[in-house]
């Protein structure tokens, strides 16, 4: 039999039709499944899904319950800010083959890095430690026991899958957990929104001149903004071409940019749109249930979930705390990743999930150290609320020179070559870089008069 007779009768066995048109038709009668639509997806569905973590979830509680629909307009205006941003660091990752830490350890001063990159270190081991006592306080709600049992369970399982997992199973699975973010759109039909109310707060900015105002704002800000999302999607880009035979960096291997940088766009803007509904979702759930009972002082993620009980009733509750523990098998693993990303890259270690841990065993070590530590403070008296708050801080302040450093890599010929980042992009970057400078300012004014 000749080749092209098999083909043929190839071609018929599956199926297919002969006629082009026919062809046509039955490719486009396929249903689209979830799996093809999260398949498209990549670095920025994961990193904007991660943002919404359990002590994001509590500042966005905290934000709804305290200043009710009035602050949804903080969501719309963090979008374009936070895209950019995003996007930028992802093309300075799928550029070079290397992420943030990686470029600047190459074209910067090391002690410049080094603080950079133990500030980042410390808040995100900070944040692990906040979102598995989160994560742990909700399972305790749902099913009983004893909370650092849960610290420990997730924590292991957190870390382990990012050890053992085959990287492209990891991949997957932390796509299927965005899905868990669903749960706070799910919330609002519990809730009796007024929703002329709500669509005003989103579309018309209502400022109240107070200290209480302005510092809800900032921590939105922060907690919307921050850098370890940076460096996460950046090495994210790195490391799927590491792992992909087809795949150079782009200052090697120029083909295909054009398709490249449409598909990270597409990924970044998707994952921050999703990011922000969910985020406004929270606001909006916790101003019509929290505020409008007089309940405006939430303290965390598990305890807005607890609040819901009484005024929306058990499911509502059930619905927000399982939201809760998905959302933090999401976040705790890109938060210790990046950490080991930064800390690896910085120092020109053999980087990457996708390696196996003996050929990458100083990185996993990194991982599994962040991961350890932000167990232990579960087991310390430190007060979580009061660590979260101080992690914050930390990555307020962290963002700017980030975002600083961020900006000038991506716009160095020597680093990106005929793939600066220039135009709206470009500029976008910056003014979200001036805004995340201001926040700082705002939070520096607010303990001075908070002291005074």
């Amino acid at each position: 039999m000749t080749n092209r007779t098999k083909l043929s009768s190839q071609h018929l066995a599956s199926g297919a039709s002969s006629h082009p048109k026919q062809a046509v038709k039955q490719r486009s009668r396929r249903t689209f499944s979830l799996r093809d639509g999260l398949k498209a997806l990549g670095p920025g569905l994961i990193t904007g899904a991660a943002d919404d973590d359990p002590s994001g979830i509590g500042t966005y509680s905290q934000a709804g319950a305290q200043l009710s629909y009035g602050i949804g307009w903080t969501m719309l205006l963090t979008f374009p800010l936070m895209a950019a941003i995003q996007e930028i660091s992802a093309r300075v990752g799928r550029v070079t083959g290397h992420g943030i830490a990686g470029n600047v350890c190459r074209h910067y001063s090391r002690w410049l890095l080094n603080v950079v990159v133990a500030l980042l270190f410390i808040a995100n081991t900070i944040n692990i430690g906040a979102d598995l006592g989160a994560m742990a306080d909700a399972t305790k709600l749902l099913i009983g026991g004893h909370s650092i049992v849960y610290v420990l369970l997730f924590g292991f399982i957190s870390v382990g899958a990012q050890i053992f997992l085959d990287y492209s199973r990891y991949v997957a699975v932390l796509k299927w957990l965005t899905l868990s973010l669903f749960a706070y759109v799910a919330a609002l039909a519990f809730a009796k929104v007024q929703w002329g109310d709500a669509l005003a707060g989103i579309l018309v900015p209502r400022v109240s001149w107070s200290l209480d105002y302005f510092t809800t704002i900032v921590a939105i800000l922060g907690t919307t903004i921050s850098p370890y999302l940076f460096f996460w999607q950046a090495s994210q880009e790195a490391e799927d071409q590491r792992v992909d035979a087809t795949k150079r960096p782009l200052i090697e291997r120029h083909y295909g940019a054009r398709r490249e940088f449409s598909r990270i766009r597409a990924d970044t803007i998707i994952g921050m749109a999703f990011s922000n509904l969910i985020a406004l979702s929270i606001i909006v759930t916790a101003a019509a249930t929290l505020h409008a009972t007089g309940k405006t002082d939430i303290q965390s993620s598990a305890e807005a979930a607890e609040a819901l009980r009484p005024i929306a009733g058990a499911f509502a509750e059930t619905i927000f705390a399982l939201g809760i523990v998905g959302t933090g098998l999401l976040a705790v693993p890109v938060l210790a990743g990046a950490a080991a990303y930064a800390v690896g890259e910085g120092r020109r270690w053999s980087v990457g999930l996708g390696r196996k841990p003996k050929e990458a065993a100083a990185f996993y070590a990194v991982l599994a150290l962040s991961g350890g530590i932000g167990i232990a403070l579960n087991f310390t008296p430190i007060n979580p609320i009061s660590a979260l708050y101080w992690s914050a801080v930390i990555n307020g302040v962290l963002a700017v020179p980030v975002m600083v450093l961020l900006m000038l890599v991506a716009k160095r010929r020597d680093v990106m070559g005929t793939f600066v980042v220039k135009g709206p992009l470009y500029w976008l970057g910056w003014l979200s870089t001036v805004a995340m400078m201001l926040c700082v300012v705002a939070m520096g004014v607010g303990f001075v008069v908070g002291e005074s």
